[in-house]
């Protein structure tokens, strides 16, 4: 029953009804999504990018910026459809 339920939940790709951050890689730039405001009327996500440096333990951050949670949907989308994979937190 719970196998079932796990493959259903990670089949979805429909986007969380709920706050959920998450982080992309292209391999050497990272973005963190992360829930700022939410609520029925309006949601809001941070977005902050880095960059993975090799001679570095931790990626230089680069720009932070807040989006509409649409905006950040399509972001997220369009950097999918550029090969970037979901990745662990990085920072």
């Amino acid at each position: 029953m719970t196998s079932a339920r796990g493959k259903a939940a990670g089949a979805s790709r429909r986007p969380p009804l709920s706050p959920k951050g998450g982080w992309l890689s292209d391999g050497r730039r990272v973005l963190h999504f992360r829930p700022t405001h939410w609520d029925r009327w309006s949601q809001r996500l941070e977005v902050t990018s880095g960059e993975l440096l090799p001679d570095q333990a931790v990626p230089l951050l680069k720009r932070r910026w807040e989006l509409s949670r649409e905006e950040a949907l399509r972001l997220w989308t369009e950097k999918r459809g550029e090969g970037w994979q979901p990745c662990g937190p990085q920072w």
